[in-house]
């Protein structure tokens, strides 16, 4: 198991209805110019491990590698999704359309500790047992290399060992604008 995991793992689940304390707000950073100009895609990454299923919606991913393929993904480490995919060989990562805001707020305004996610959308099982849901713009499945510390977040680098063909071409994607109104389940 991973170094980075590891305190995840038998971590204390809150109460149904109970939020988990999540850092406080922070001071302006130096970096704040800069990412309040990007309206980057948002995405849906799901895992399984052991019986446990989760899902939250994400805004820290991106391909990182052309030779060989890769992708990361950056999990907050308040969140359900985090702690089921420190246990979890594979992850899914699906695009989604700006039309699915209520998917968006499914998964990312509702948290697994008192709500199945899964119940409410259309899935299957992918490489891995990784929910792949039905109704995404795009989606891949990769098998977890490693696990990078990035402060309240870690990134999962992936192999991609299963994709599904994008959606028609012209839909636009959700992106961070579209969604900056919601209310997390956990805060990020």
């Amino acid at each position: 198991m991973s170094r980075v995991c590891r305190s995840a793992i038998g971590a204390r689940r809150p109460a149904p209805g109970e939020a988990l304390r999540g850092p406080t707000p922070q001071e302006p950073t130096v970096a704040d110019g800069f990412t309040d100009a990007l309206d980057y895609p948002m995405y849906v990454v799901t895992a399984a491990a052991d019986g446990e299923r989760g899902g939250c919606l994400v805004g820290f991913a991106s391909p990182c590698s052309i030779d060989p393929p890769r992708f990361m993904a950056w999990l907050s480490t308040a969140n359900r999704t985090y702690r089921v995919a420190c246990r979890a060989s594979h992850l899914a990562v699906h695009v989604l359309r700006n039309d699915q805001k209520e998917t968006a707020a499914l998964f990312g305004g509702r948290t697994g500790d008192d709500t199945d996610k899964f119940a409410r959308v259309e899935w299957r099982p992918g490489e891995g047992g990784a929910p792949v849901l039905a109704d995404s713009r795009a989606w891949l499945v990769g098998r977890i290399l490693e696990r990078v510390e990035g402060g309240d977040h870690v990134g999962f680098l992936l192999a991609p060992v299963e994709q599904g063909a994008p959606g028609p071409d012209g839909v636009p994607l959700l992106r961070l604008g579209d969604v900056t109104g919601l209310t997390p389940g956990h805060p990020a």
